[in-house]
Formats: C-alpha cells, sequence, structure tokens
C-alpha cells in the first residue's frame, strides 16, 4: 500500500510540475520604439544665483575645514532653488527655476560641479524640465555643461547648455545667461 501512495504520490507531483505555467516560456519582452522623429529644441533663458541677502537663493550647506583658505572656496557645497527668467532683468518674467546643488569642485580654478533640474513654469514648456550635471569652470567666458536627461516634453532628453555670464559681484551673486540645445 505504501509502494502505491507513493507512486500515485510521484504521478501527481510530475503531473502539477508539467502543468505549472513558467513565467516566460517565450522569449523576453523587449520593446523597441525605433522611430527616427527627434526634436530639437532651442531655449535661451538667465540664471540668478543669489546667496547674499535676507532671501537668498542658494545657500552654503557644508564647508570643508579648509575652504576658507582655499582661493577656489574648495569644498563648499551650495543647495539652490534660482529663478530662470527671459532677460537678464531680475524683475523680468520667470519662466522656471533651477533647483539642485552645487559645489566648489577645484583646487586649481574657480569651477562648480552642478547638478540642477531646470524645471519651466511658464510658456510652451510648462511643467516640463531638463536635467543639467558637470562642471563649471566659472572664469571660462562661455561654459558648455551636458543636458543627461529630462520630463515632460523633454523626456529622454539629452544635449548640451552654453553658459555664459551675465554679471557678477563681490558678494557672489551671479546673472548667467544659457542658451541651451535639447534633442527629445
Amino acid at each position: 500500500m505504501a509502494t502505491l501512495s507513493n507512486s500515485l504520490f510521484l504521478v501527481l507531483l510530475l503531473a502539477a510540475l508539467r502543468w505549472t505555467p513558467t513565467l516566460n516560456a517565450k522569449k523576453p519582452l523587449i520593446s523597441r520604439h525605433d522611430s527616427q522623429k527627434q526634436t530639437v529644441t532651442n531655449i535661451q533663458f538667465y540664471f540668478h544665483d543669489t546667496p547674499s541677502g535676507n532671501t537668498p537663493s542658494a545657500i552654503k550647506v557644508a564647508e570643508a575645514p579648509s575652504s576658507t583658505n582655499s582661493p577656489t572656496l574648495f569644498g563648499n557645497v551650495f543647495i539652490a532653488d534660482d529663478p530662470l527668467t527671459e532677460t537678464p532683468d531680475p524683475k523680468s518674467k520667470e519662466v522656471g527655476r533651477a533647483q539642485g546643488l552645487y559645489a566648489m569642485a577645484s583646487q586649481q580654478e574657480l569651477a562648480l560641479l552642478m547638478t540642477l533640474t531646470y524645471q519651466f513654469t511658464a510658456g510652451e514648456f510648462n511643467g516640463s524640465s531638463i536635467v543639467i550635471v558637470g562642471k563649471n569652470s566659472v572664469m571660462h567666458k562661455v561654459r558648455e555643461l551636458p543636458v543627461v536627461g529630462g520630463t515632460g516634453v523633454f523626456r529622454f532628453a539629452r544635449g548640451y547648455a552654453l553658459a555664459s555670464t551675465y554679471s557678477f559681484n563681490t558678494v557672489g551673486d551671479a546673472i548667467v545667461g544659457y542658451n541651451v540645445t535639447v534633442i527629445h
């Protein structure tokens, strides 16, 4: 009797294993979108970074012990929520905000490592954003920074931004013109 029940158990087990559905018996699912349609968009705006005053748009959140003696301020880290406007005039129409962080990242030159999301809040791109991550050598007349992503209209974005300082003062306030080319 034990052999019969063992045999019956084995038959039922093999039947269950044979009928057990597999998660993916076919090839793995791969979705491709091979559309050749891509849009190239050029956007121009002004970035207003204001670490001074009663309502700064950027604040220092970290400082290395040696930063105060460094001519490049190496080791300082800032969090920013900077307005983006249509013109260099701070009172001109706001088109978005640059939010994220930047750090003084060079011991040889005044250079920032920037990690910022440029969120558009007005106009054609309202609700969309681009992400720029890269080194910004602020003393160069024109700096090229990579666009590494985006949201909304700019989903899967790539491209580059050309940044040029419009004005800069001794307390660190700066207005920077951006000319951004985005492929999306």
